[in-house]
Order: C-alpha cells, then sequence, then structure tokens
C-alpha cells in the first residue's frame, strides 16, 4: 500500500529496545566464524547498486537529529548512509537508509522487501574502491521494538544493513508499522583492476 507524505512515515532510528517480529533467525547478523578484510579505509559511499531489485542511485549522508534519532533521506528515490557509522566495507555495521514509498508512489526501497540470501549488494566509494556484499537474512521488526544494537552496532566483521519501512500501513497515522532491514556481510573490493577476496562470515 503507497504511504503519505514522506514525513508522515519516518524510518526508525536506533533504540535501545529489543523484541521483533522478524521473518529471519533472532540473531541475523550473527557470525558464527568472523571473516578477515585487508583493512578498506575509511571513504563515504557515493553509489548503490542492487541489481536483484533494480536499484543503482547515488547515496546521501544522514547524521542525528536534535532528538537523538537518525535523520531520514530528503529525497525518496535517494537512500542516505548513516555517517557515524562505518563506512561499507570497514568492520562493524554500515547503514544505509531509503523509504518503501510517498504518495507519488513506490520509492528506491520500494523491493527490498523480496531480496533473498545470496543476492548482491555493491557500495562504490568516494576514493574509487566499490565494496560488493551479499545477503545474509532478511527481517521485519516492530517499530515499537526495533533493535538497534542489532542493527547499528559490530557484531566483528563487514556488514552492511540496508533499512527501509514495511509491514501494516496505518491510515490513521500515515505510518507504517514496522521496518525491514536486509542484513548483508563483505566479500570483495575492487579498486580498478584488483580485487580483494574477503572471508565470508557465514562460511558462504
Amino acid at each position: 500500500m503507497v504511504g503519505l507524505q514522506q514525513h508522515q512515515h519516518p524510518l526508525a532510528g536506533p533504540a535501545a529496545s529489543s523484541g521483533s517480529v522478524t521473518t529471519s533467525p533472532a540473531d541475523p547478523a550473527a557470525s558464527p566464524a568472523a571473516g578477515t578484510h585487508p583493512g578498506i579505509a575509511r571513504s563515504r559511499p557515493v553509489r548503490l547498486q542492487i541489481p536483484a531489485i533494480g536499484v543503482s542511485v547515488s547515496v546521501s549522508e544522514l547524521g542525528l537529529n536534535h532528538d537523538g534519532t537518525v535523520q531520514v533521506p530528503t529525497d525518496i528515490q535517494r537512500p542516505g548512509w548513516f555517517d557515524l557509522g562505518p563506512t561499507p566495507g570497514q568492520e562493524g555495521s554500515a547503514v544505509i537508509l531509503g523509504h518503501v514509498d510517498s504518495f507519488r508512489g513506490p520509492a528506491v526501497f520500494y523491493r527490498l522487501r523480496a531480496m533473498k540470501p545470496g543476492e548482491r549488494v555493491d557500495v562504490r566509494l568516494a576514493d574509487g574502491v566499490t565494496t560488493r556484499f551479499v545477503v545474509r537474512s532478511v527481517a521485519m521488526y516492530s517499530k515499537a521494538h526495533f533493535p538497534g544494537r542489532l542493527v547499528y552496532t559490530s557484531h566483528g566483521y563487514s556488514g552492511l544493513q540496508l533499512v527501509t519501512c514495511g509491514g501494516t500501513f496505518d491510515s490513521q497515522t500515515g505510518h507504517y508499522l514496522s521496518n525491514i532491514v536486509v542484513f548483508t556481510s563483505l566479500v570483495t573490493s575492487t579498486h580498478g583492476a584488483t580485487t580483494a577476496a574477503i572471508d565470508s562470515p557465514g562460511g558462504a
């Protein structure tokens, strides 16, 4: 169902709460054997590509609002990277947020909920490095119990979480009641003709 104006169904920011309505294991970011990586330098993401859902778009930067919540993108067709966390490819959890829809129709992450484990996500960085991630799991969480620590904190490997709204749409408030989170892990980084392979934390 298409939402109302974009400011009426904001994305959830980090929260200390736990508990979820999820379509994945209780801890989809857990790593049974954390992988190694060649020490990718911090460099802001400039482009996001998700072939499986037809996304190829530039990336903005997001910080915090005055109340401590994460800012949301002002452009519904352009996702934003949370710039107080690691950049994609660094160890830890990089997070990119995007809208699912607006009164104008589908937004950049409209099909995010359809992603499947094993599908790839590429992020080009400002320094020319392209980082490639693979989807580990897709989960849905109630906004009332959004697991901020699970999404935003490090799990001992280079991860990228993609976040949007989803689940039931409340027409009375103009809000979606849940968030969709796609958990991914780094598999390669490329600079020019040089590709570095990363040991997958999940053994994939």
